[in-house]
């Protein structure tokens, strides 16, 4: 074979790979599947090329049926390799967690986002009788919680737009069902960096939550969730402690690059 043919193989390969990856980040934005038609649409390829790829990542389990009408979303595969992402970071950014919970004396998460909800990776648990305690794993909705609303205003609002159902679901009478408001608040924390939950998801607890960015750029959250009863009348010292925190964790990965 000659050079020539080679060098066009190897391009051949990189636009495989390239454009299996896009593929991959369209189903990340539509947890409920698309058809492949829609995902022709999204990355801007031909529906032939697209189904080629899309049986080879279905092979390798990267993605599965969604339904019996034929869409498709993201495998078991994809799954176990962020398992595997979310324990290395769970790992490195921990002793931060801890010194966070010891110094407001409190619960803390660590969140990530995952099909279209907030998943619970990491907490350190605080010694109190009375706690705001999530099992790791436990996955909650995006419009509601301090850690959702931090993630939803670090994304591009395109992507906040197709992650927000039409209708929020309401959990308490204080939840937050206006998209519009919504989109309001999150404008604000961009500007501050930092998101509430005042009572908005589970009666009695609120939250304050801010994101913090891997060595990759990947997008987390830490918040702080407590009862109502320490809540109110402390906010801005859980709001300084968590800000400083995630700014050392930010700081800590900004080194190892």
């Amino acid at each position: 074979m000659n050079n020539d043919k080679q060098e066009q193989n190897k391009t051949s390969n990189v636009q495989v790979i390239s454009r299996a990856a896009n593929i991959l980040r369209s189903l990340r934005d539509h947890p409920k599947g698309l058809s492949l038609s829609q995902i022709a649409k999204e990355v801007g390829l031909a529906r032939s090329t697209v189904q080629r790829i899309v049986q080879t990542l279905e092979q390798e389990n990267f993605v599965t049926q969604a339904s019996a009408s034929g869409g498709i979303r993201l495998g078991p595969e994809i799954a176990m390799l962020a398992a595997a992402v979310h324990s290395d970071l769970r790992e490195e950014i921990r002793p931060f967690l801890i010194q966070l919970s010891n110094e407001v004396n409190e619960t803390v998460d660590l969140s990530v986002l995952d099909n279209g909800k907030v998943l619970f990776v990491d907490q350190i648990i605080a010694p109190h009788p009375l706690q705001a305690t999530s099992q790791p794993g436990a996955a909650f909705p995006l419009h509601c919680t301090a850690n959702g609303k931090a993630i939803l205003a670090s994304l591009p609002i395109t992507e906040v737009e197709k992650l927000l159902p039409d209708q929020l679901t309401k959990y308490t009478d204080k939840t937050m069902t206006n998209r519009d408001e919504l989109l309001k608040e999150l404008e604000i924390v961009r500007k501050e960096g930092v998101a509430f939950t005042r009572e908005e998801h589970i009666h009695g607890i609120c939250a304050v939550g801010a994101v913090v960015f891997d060595g990759m750029k990947n997008i987390s959250a830490v918040s702080i969730p407590l009862p109502a009863t320490r809540f109110y009348g402390n906010e801005q010292k859980l709001v300084t402690a968590l800000l400083k925190t995630c700014q050392k964790i930010n700081k800590h990965f900004d080194i190892k690059q």
